[in-house]
């Protein structure tokens, strides 16, 4: 999934350049402030943050893998570096600085760069956030007029006495430029929008020295030395552990900032410009050999650490840069600047780059990150890395966090919640929510126990996975019960059938007790069919007595999900091809339980129905037994016209379902079928008008909420794709299936977001395909007018699906992608 820079001719080049040197500008004025701010901020020479600016634009923007990305001195390193600073000086940081630089290039040597983004999201947001309050806390005494302390504690601790000693024109000038900072992306009207083009920051910062100037305010200013006198580095000296352990954290740090940075502006450009109108994706491997190289250079001439910045880079982007030539530019417009506007830059109050850099320390606490690690059940990790972070350090908070994941994934893991629940039927239920370990084998054979051994039991296994021990607990148990006279139904998620001992033990239950079958069928409700309310057509459909309900659940298998279609029986007939027919002993079987019965049930096989018998069947059945429970709420769609709330386009499969899957009714879904699920681009070559007119019907008339594009495994549409070959003899089928042929060269694209499910990769090119062309048809549906229209303005949302068909698993398409650039299907559950 790396990408490189395509060819580029002159006359592309030419185009170019006015939009990349137009975002150049505006970068170099927000790099300036905040590069003086975090140098004044790690207590390094000011001119170090200038250094780190302008070879962070040239070096990191000419040999990174990332385009429109622009590297420099960040505030994540900020906290890093001024421990640095504080324990070894200046000049062994630079040292330190450039064999940080080396390790990136052996990391990229290796390879390993996406590996570098598999560190837990809420661990690596709590670090930023944890070096925010940090920098918060220590540039807090710089707005109120005083000197920072050593460390987040004593800053803290120094508050009360910094508060009684204010200095108002420091505090007066933060004030300032803090208004400014928060209120000049909000200035209204059609100046407003004029004087928005101009960076909040730079426009605090030149707002704040202005005022200073005019006002003649005595208080610390901006004091660049020569640069003859400038510190360069020198060996390290220090304990080598120490020293090992800095070149780590520099790496660590920065490596993860700048790929998340390189992650984070890709997503900002795929959702900002057209797939025409793109520079390749990001190389991170490349990006990480380019942030080495800048280390190495920067640390060598006496600047800050790099990395990936994310606020300069969003600038960037939404500047209309094209090419990697303005993060260039901005570095040679920042060494201009570092050697011609010294005198300007002396003027700046260091009260108003304190009062930038805490502004920026604070953002770096997102309220969107909190709430999606506690959406995922993640705060506790989140919140312990911050506090980590604030009070040990840098790497001490990482380690604390990747330790507090661990822990809370084995609690997780080791978690199991048992249960036992007696029916209104007689029926005993027990789930097992959670994984079946030895450590839950005590409450589980605890709560079995507690079952009477002439009674018909359900077991519900909810959890992926079990060990020998819980395995050989419940086989036991299974064994004892059925020799006491017990039934037993044993099922898993979604009430599908599990199996013990390789036998069923739902039927093997079900012989135990001639009302078993229809008792837990009725009673709780494990049928998939039957979560849904439709059970009771079922049982209804079951009628008679209960012998009679237990043949026809042998004919059919233990599947009761399927007894709402058994008209059918191509779904309900489970046994393999070569048993399926009936043989002497299958006879001689249910000869004898006919027996049992009093001869009431007819032997002899009955040929399967086809064709207009079979569906004459299915017609009958929905007569006698459904169409009486839905003949009042049809007649009320009849009076009053439908009126769904969802377009639902899907394949033509016969294995789709799309009532069942989506647990609907009539008048829900507005449905489109046809094969491979496509949505035709608007005036594409052969293109069908059928499906353009239900969008059209869908979107305009019915004034639907959203749409939903939903894919499957194994599509047969999808595979035709794959083996396609050239040169073939058009059919109505090929010329239908050239509307998926964008889908095919979206997955063999590195200009476009991948897709995946959540948890695990595609299990084939099919599966790949599948999930790739619902994202891909989703993109055709915005190019219809209508419903481009209706996402202008707000009422209208598109969704992403896909069903696993062997899993009877639904994943729905979530926003945006991950850490490694992928679209992905989450996993909807029984509770969602």
């Amino acid at each position: 999934m790396t990408a490189t820079s395509p060819t580029r001719t002159p006359q592309g080049v030419r185009k170019d350049f006015p939009a990349d040197l137009s975002a150049s500008i505006t970068v170099f004025l927000i790099a300036i402030p905040l590069s003086l701010g975090i140098a004044l901020a790690t207590g390094a020479p000011l001119q170090a943050g200038l250094v780190a600016a302008a070879v962070g634009g040239i070096v990191a923007g000419r040999l990174g893998g990332a385009p429109l990305q622009v590297s420099g001195p960040a505030a994540g390193l900020t906290v890093v570096t001024a421990e640095l600073i504080q324990h070894y000086g200046w000049r062994t940081t630079c040292a330190i600085t450039v064999l940080a630089g080396f390790c990136q290039l052996g990391l990229a040597a290796l390879r390993t760069a996406r590996s570098a983004l598999m560190v837990s999201p809420a661990i690596v947001h709590g670090m930023l956030a944890g070096i925010g309050v940090t920098i918060a806390l220590a540039q807090l005494h710089i707005v109120l007029g005083g000197t920072p302390q050593s460390s987040a504690v004593a800053n803290v601790l120094g508050l009360p006495g910094q508060l009684a000693d204010l200095h108002p024109v420091a505090l007066g000038i933060s004030a300032l430029t803090l208004v400014v900072l928060l209120g000049w992306p909000r200035l209204p009207g059609r100046a407003g929008r004029a004087l928005r083009k101009v960076p909040a920051p730079l426009a605090a910062v030149a707002t704040a020295t202005v005022f200073a100037a005019l006002a003649g305010l005595s208080l610390p200013r901006v004091d660049l030395p020569s640069w003859r006198s400038h510190a360069l580095p020198e060996m390290p000296e220090g304990p080598v552990l120490g020293l090992i352990a800095a070149v780590l954290t520099i790496t660590l740090v920065g490596s993860v900032e700048s790929l998340l940075s390189a992650v984070a502006t890709d997503k900002l450009i795929a959702s900002e410009r057209g797939t025409d109108n793109r520079p390749p994706r990001a190389d991170l491997d490349r990006e990480l050999r380019g942030q080495g190289a800048a280390n190495i250079v920067s640390g060598a001439l006496g600047g800050l650490p790099i990395t990936g910045v994310a606020v300069r880079s969003v600038a960037n982007v939404k500047s209309g840069a094209a090419s990697r030539k303005s993060s260039m530019l901005h570095g040679f417009w920042v060494l201009l600047a570092a050697f011609l506007l010294v005198p300007v830059l002396d003027l700046i109050p260091l009260a108003t780059l304190a009062a930038l850099v805490m502004a920026v320390g604070v953002q770096m606490v997102s309220i969107t990150h909190l709430r999606s690690v506690t959406r995922h059940r993640e705060a506790l990790v989140y919140g312990t890395t911050i506090v980590a972070v604030v009070l040990g350090g840098v790497l001490e908070g990482v380690a604390v966090g990747i330790a507090v994941a661990v822990a809370l994934a084995l609690h997780r893991l080791a978690r199991t919640r048992i249960t036992l629940e007696r029916l209104d039927s007689g029926v005993h239920r027990v789930r097992a929510r959670g994984q079946l370990t030895f450590l839950a084998v005590p409450r589980l054979s605890r709560v079995l126990n507690q079952i009477p051994h002439d009674t018909h039991a359900v077991i519900e296994l909810d959890g992926s996975f079990m060990d020998h021990a819980a395995y050989e607990t419940i086989q036991d148990w299974q064994q004892s019960h059925l020799a006491h006279g017990g039934s037993l139904e044993v099922t898993g998620r979604s009430g599908q059938a599990a199996r013990i001992n390789g036998a069923d033990p739902g039927a093997a239950g079900k012989t135990g007790s001639p009302g078993g079958a229809d008792g837990t069928d009725g009673g709780d409700g494990t049928g998939g069919a039957h979560r849904s309310g439709r059970g009771h057509d079922a049982r209804h459909a079951e009628g008679g007595r209960p012998a009679e309900r237990s043949r026809r659940s042998q004919q059919r298998g233990t599947h009761q999900c399927c007894r709402p279609w058994t008209p059918w029986q191509n779904h309900c007939d489970h046994r393999a091809p070569s048993t399926r027919t009936a043989t002497a002993s299958t006879m001689a079987e249910a000869a004898a339980a006919a027996a049992d019965d009093g001869g009431a049930q007819e032997l002899s096989p009955t040929p399967r129905r086809r064709g207009a018998g079979q569906l004459a069947s299915g017609i009958s059945a929905f007569q006698r037994d459904t169409a009486p429970h839905v003949r009042d709420e049809l007649a009320r769609l009849a009076r009053e016209g439908q009126r769904p709330s969802q377009l639902f386009i899907t394949c033509a499969d016969s294995r789709l379902v799309t009532s069942m899957i989506t647990a609907s009714g009539p008048g829900d879904l507005f449905t489109v079928r046809n094969v491979g699920n496509l949505v035709p681009l608007p005036g594409a070559e052969s293109t069908d008008d059928s499906v353009a007119a239900a969008i059209e019907y869908a979107v305009d008339v019915l004034q639907v909420d959203s749409i939903t594009v939903c894919g499957h495994s194994g599509c047969g549409a999808m595979q035709a794709l794959l083996s396609s070959a050239p040169g073939v003899a058009m059919t109505p089928l090929r010329r239908w299936l050239r509307h998926g042929l964008p889908s095919l060269a979206r997955m063999a694209s590195r200009h476009h977001a991948w897709a995946r499910i959540a948890g695990r990769l595609p299990a084939d090119a099919v599966e790949q395909l599948c999930l790739t062309n619902v994202v891909q048809q989703l993109e055709h549906l915005r190019a219809h007018e209508s419903v481009a229209r209706r996402l202008a303005e707000g009422t209208l949302e598109l969704h992403g699906m896909y069903f696993h068909v062997g899993e009877a698993q639904a994943y729905l398409l979530s926003e945006g992608e991950d850490f490694f650039d992928c679209r992905v299907f989450d996993t909807v559950g029984q509770h969602a």
